[in-house]
């Protein structure tokens, strides 16, 4: 460990050294004569500070649910030793036990604004919830005996602890120690038993008297206590193992659950045998036989209803023969059995009654539903028992997620426009009362400005959420699939499962929030772009493009592709043939020697497809398979709604398609884009054609030579390629000639797209994520296949002659060249339609060190140019063709701020790679600045982003690392170690936004928020929710006259007497250790600080002195009341002794 800190060190000051060596021949390379203008720069390190915001999504493994009646707030722990709290819509906290141990119960301290947390490792941990960041105040370690249940009566500060060994122990909740008394398991069951009753599985006090527990042993055992004669008073025996236990809120029959899908009903006082056995889902036999076992019962609850017949409620129990059912829980309710189906396996359930006091009526309304990757909550009230629409987002993975982006600062009138389109895709049948788990009060809002979180799924599903606050709630949601035709049956399917395995994943979005322009790259190499529109369409044949990317491995030199079979259009025709629009099946399925042949992996729908408002398809563009090769995946993409361009590369090479003219303007192999040989001399790829219907399809081809199907080593892979991490896929074996539709190499074995190329450099299995730079043959062979890695449409200086800025596209590759394509754009309006777009080189190259990741330009001033979009406006205007002419003719192209500057005035380029930064000059292409971000690691993301009216570089390095610079001077502002990469979700999700916000997908369903803002981080404290909120608890139950009179009603338990120390002795040391948390009164003193701090000390001191002075309270009429009735006794005796003589005494 010290050896890596010394590392560190010597790595920052070997760094801080190079920083400087730099400047100084940065500062010799300028001459004072020609050196860069001076820019101010506003940002220093003391803007920037790290640290976790909020966790959304759903819990991931869960395993424990608690509800407190009276907050009315829920609890669920994970396998992880997460816990989530859940109050009203935009209430939610996150924590952590540091253990990572499961979570194997959860018991809230009702109404007291704490929680007990039991884990798997045998401790027991009290939570302090009445801060906004909870914090656990005591813990307590078992050493000698294993936890299996807790409960905690109500009201009670003593918790009953039940072990594996059948033994039970009483901790005290106040001070986390250990009472003297236990119940120990050969005393609890009978002297005659020979076997061990096994781990305690169940406790609970007799509702009606507390001076009774009930103790399930798994055996089958259950054992009345009473803990004031430390005797048993009745031991229930019965030949199945018990899962739970659940009393009659009389006290006088409790059901038990067994493992043989039984429930037995027993009265407390016939112990011989139960007064009733149900088998809910068994077979009914006749002659009297006992039905046929089922599955366990895992978990029963019994409530009460004043008006009618008892709630039984249950989990599993389903008959053997059930084969493929899902999951059930079943509803007991008199006569009627209703059993609801589960989307997935039931991990816990709990009923929320109206009453928290557990000898009165329970009154049920409802039943929350932990399952393993959802919560549902059934309405006990209604007919049919519906399900509430659940407010929380916790449906991010409803497929797993596959790629995202943060877009902060977006335009105000964004998330209306889409909560307004998908409030139209709401479900319908849900209960009509509101969501009943609505405690806790929201936090102050104190950031102004949207944040949009776009999530891209596994089933091709692209999730809009507002973001903003640090809340999050789902938008729209729009089906990419839907242009797609599927298999109606399993025969149409090729006999591979790397179809069957999500063919419509989504790898990359961009999207242009101005003009909502949208578009997105799927992993069977398909791009889809959308037009958001209000209105409804019905598009009669679905615009289409096929572009066909070729490399042949034995004609490097020939650019031109002569070796190529024979195609249906010529290359470089100036004219290509379209092909009927309603033909959309490809021209030929295979080449002469039989192997597939211009076929894409998907086929597009060819009827009338209806389109919702919202996001509607624009055109839809495929690669397809060459020569028996399967199109390599996309790895760039980007969009342009000023220019009407879309761009997308691979390991292959690049394609351009103008979206308005639905034509591809160029096609090239990556070798010819940076080749010595010129490339160029070809026919223009921008013909004027003629025009055609919007369906039209058009096959492009061109032989021109790519590079290999792999990937180089660079970072790219990360973030272009499909990995288990992300979505759980296991590999397989595939033959290859049953590849029809599959994304990638038919060498490659594996499921979905998981390209096993990236397995040399990246171990996925021990997730290391070292890199092998040996410069060997293969090597040197592997570098040359170079793929796009980097897209970016702006207005700048694409030559060093250029006297103005110009549109061109800047492309990077995994190899760290950077070029320039000019852009030739014909004027706007019906122009636009109908001349050719000109696209050319510039010749411009530059060089980095490593794959290029992100590319961004900034004026003469330092400020950041966006690229050129077009603001959005309705684009299916409701009216006859030619006033849609007209508006087409009318339609301006937007352009970016660089065009209004003066012609003397330099541009910046920032450019980062996985290795370095670089800040180039424009037009003269000098180096103004250099910055090597990581030596021993490489850069997963940069984001060039603004922060305080200043922008900056934010980086995340595969390390761990954190990294802010400042532009364009690249001066380093922060470097914070944050998060080990231990898995390629994390890689593959990270992204950093505007006003210091980032986050990743830190599970496979949940998102973490995090920021790099001194600002952010003071505000948190107000922007987060608090959990507890002062409410009255409600008052008990009456015990009514006649039950008062003749002694019945709840029976009260002095529980102090018997567990205290004073009567049970001290506890064993070594049987429990105590561990005070670092939550506790002079923590949260410690760690208040600012405004906020000032505030939250004036509270806590506040909170003591109310504390206080109720226990003041107390103790001043407890000793009114003990003086009265001193009066009293005294008032009494001289009446007695008043009369007598002395000697009468």
């Amino acid at each position: 460990m010290r050896k890596f800190n010394i590392r560190k060190v010597l790595d920052g000051l070997t760094a801080g050294s190079s920083s400087a060596s730099q400047q100084q021949q940065l500062q010799q390379q300028h001459p004072p004569g020609n050196r860069e203008p001076e820019i101010q720069e506003t940002l220093q390190s003391e803007h920037f500070q790290l640290c976790k915001t909020v966790r959304h999504g759903f819990p991931y493994q869960p395993s424990a649910l608690a509800f407190d009646p009276v907050q009315k707030i829920l609890a669920v722990g994970t396998q992880t030793g997460a816990l989530r709290l859940f109050g009203r819509p935009g209430v939610e906290c996150y924590c952590q036990h540091d253990s990572g141990a499961a979570v194997i119960q959860l018991q809230f301290l009702i109404n007291e604004g704490a929680l007990v947390s039991a884990l798997a490792d045998d401790t027991l941990h009290l939570w302090n919830l009445r801060q906004k960041r909870p914090a656990i105040l005591h813990s307590l370690k078992f050493c000698r005996e294993r936890v299996t249940f807790c409960h905690l009566p109500f009201q009670s500060k003593w918790l009953y602890v039940g072990t594996e060994r059948g033994n039970i122990h009483i901790v005290n909740v106040e001070s986390f120690t250990l009472s003297g008394y236990v119940i120990m398991w050969n005393k609890a069951i009978e002297l005659s038993s020979k076997s061990h009753p096994g781990p305690v599985v169940h406790i609970s006090d007799n509702p009606m008297d507390e001076g009774k527990l009930l103790i399930g042993f798994e055996s089958g055992t259950v054992v009345l206590w009473d803990l004031k004669s430390k005797k048993a008073d009745y031991r229930y025996t019965y030949d199945e193992a018990i899962h739970s236990v659940a009393w009659h809120h009389e006290g006088k029959q409790f059901i038990c659950s067994h493992s043989d899908g039984t429930l037995t009903i027993w009265n407390v006082r016939s112990p011989a045998k139960p007064v009733q056995t149900i088998t809910p889902h068994g077979k009914q036999l006749k002659d009297g036989k006992k039905p046929e076992p089922c599955k366990p019962i895992l978990k029963v609850e019994f409530k009460t209803t004043r008006p009618g017949e008892p709630f039984i409620i249950l989990s599993g129990g389903l008959s053997y023969d059930t084969v493929g059912r899902r999951p059930c829980l079943t509803v007991m309710h008199g006569k009627s059995t209703a059993v609801l189906e589960m989307d997935y396996s039931i991990v816990d359930f709990l009923t929320l009654c109206e009453t928290p006091y557990p000898n009165d009526f329970q009154e049920p309304y409802a039943v929350v539903v932990l399952l393993e990757k959802d919560l549902v909550l059934i309405d006990l009230a209604q007919n049919g028992y519906p399900i509430f629409e659940n407010p929380y987002p916790l449906s991010i993975h409803e497929s797993p997620v596959t790629c995202c982006e943060y877009f902060a600062d977006c335009p105000v009138d964004l998330i209306p426009a889409l909560y307004s389109v998908g409030a139209r895709q709401k479900r319908q049948g849900y209960s009509k009362k509101e969501w009943p788990i609505n405690g806790g009060n929201w936090g102050l809002g104190a950031q102004s400005y949207s944040e949009i979180i776009i999530t891209g799924h596994a089933d091709g599903s692209v999730k809009f959420w507002d973001a903003s606050a640090i809340n999050l709630q789902v938008l729209y949601k729009l089906k990419t699939s839907k242009v797609f035709e599927k298999s109606r049956n399993k025969d149409d399917k090729p006999n591979t499962d790397i179809v069957d395995e999500d063919p419509y994943a989504i790898q990359i979005i961009s999207w242009c929030p101005e003009s909502r322009m949208l578009c997105i790259a799927g992993v069977s190499a398909h791009v889809i772009i959308y037009r958001f529109s209000k209105q409804e369409v019905i598009t009669e044949v679905i615009p289409m493009l096929e572009v066909r990317l070729l490399y042949e491995i034995s004609d490097v030199e020939s650019p031109e592709g002569e070796q190529a079979p024979p195609l249906p259009t010529p290359v470089g025709s100036a004219n290509p043939q379209p092909v009927p629009p309603q033909s959309h099946p490809s021209t030929s399925s295979s080449s002469s020697d039989g192997l597939r042949d211009n076929v894409p992996c998907l086929k597009v729908k060819n009827s009338p497809l209806k389109q919702s408002p919202g996001y509607q398809t624009e055109l839809v563009i495929q690669l397809v398979w060459v020569s028996g090769e399967p199109p390599q995946q996309i790895t760039s993409l980007a969009v342009n709604s000023s220019y009407g361009l879309v761009v997308f590369g691979n390991c292959s090479g690049i394609a351009m398609v103008d979206y308005l003219q639905k034509a591809v303007l160029l096609n090239l192999g990556t070798i010819e884009l940076c080749g010595s040989s010129d490339p160029y001399r070809r026919e223009p790829r921008s013909p004027r054609k003629s025009r055609q219907p919007s369906g039209g399809m058009l096959i492009v081809t061109s032989c021109m030579c790519g590079v290999s199907s792999l990937y180089s080593e660079s970072v790219k892979k990360l973030r272009s390629s499909f990995l288990t991490g992300l979505c759980d896929i296991s590999e397989g074996t595939v033959a290859p000639e049953d590849r029809c539709k599959s994304p990638t190499s038919a060498k490659m074995s594996r499921k979905l797209s998981l390209p096993t190329d990236l397995k040399p450099d990246l171990d996925v299995k021990d997730n290391s994520f070292s890199r092998s730079r040996s410069s060997s043959v293969t090597s040197i062979d592997k570098e040359s296949r170079e793929a796009i890695s980097a897209l970016h449409f702006c207005e700048t200086f694409t030559r060093k002659a250029d006297s103005a800025p110009s549109p061109c596209l800047w492309v990077g590759t995994t190899l760290g060249t950077v070029l320039v394509i000019a852009l030739n754009l014909p004027p706007g309006g019906e122009q636009r339609l109908l001349q050719p777009v000109i696209v050319s080189p510039s010749g411009t190259i530059l060089r980095l060190k490593g794959a290029v990741l992100r590319m961004a330009f900034l004026d003469s001033t330092g400020c950041l140019m966006p690229p050129a979009y077009e603001s959005w406006k309705e684009h299916n205007v409701p009216e006859e063709k030619d006033e849609k002419e007209k508006l087409k003719k009318r339609r301006p192209v937007s352009v970016s701020p660089s065009s209004s500057q003066e012609i003397s005035e330099n541009q910046y380029a920032v450019i980062c790679s996985e290795k370095q930064a670089k800040v180039i000059s424009l037009p003269t292409q000098n180096c103004a600045y250099k910055q090597n971000i990581t030596e021993t690691s490489f850069v997963l993301r940069g984001d060039i982003v603004s922060l305080s009216n200043s922008i900056c570089l934010a980086c995340f390095c595969a390390n761990g690392h954190i990294m802010t610079f400042s532009l364009p001077s690249l001066r380093p502002l922060l470097d914070v170690y944050y998060l080990p990469l231990t898995n390629m979700r994390i890689a593959r999700t990270f992204c950093f936004t505007n006003n210091g916000q980032a986050l990743y997908l830190v599970s496979p369903t949940e998102i973490q928020r995090l920021t790099y803002s001194q600002e952010t981080c003071e505000n948190l404290q107000e922007m987060l929710g608090e959990l507890f909120t002062p409410v009255e608890t409600p008052e008990a139950p009456n015990r009514g006259f006649f039950k008062g009179l003749f002694g019945g009603g709840a029976q009260s338990l002095d529980r102090e007497e018997l567990f205290g120390e004073s009567s049970s002795g001290k506890a064993s040391r070594s049987l429990a250790q105590h561990i005070p948390g670092p939550g506790g009164i002079e923590g949260v003193k410690g760690a208040a600080s600012g405004v906020v701090g000032e505030l939250a000390r004036a509270r806590l001191a506040l909170d003591e002195r109310g504390q206080k002075l109720s226990d003041l309270e107390e103790r001043t009429a407890a000793m009114l009341s003990s003086a009265d009735s001193f009066s009293k006794h005294a008032h009494e005796m001289m009446l007695k002794y008043k009369d007598k003589k002395w000697y009468q005494f």
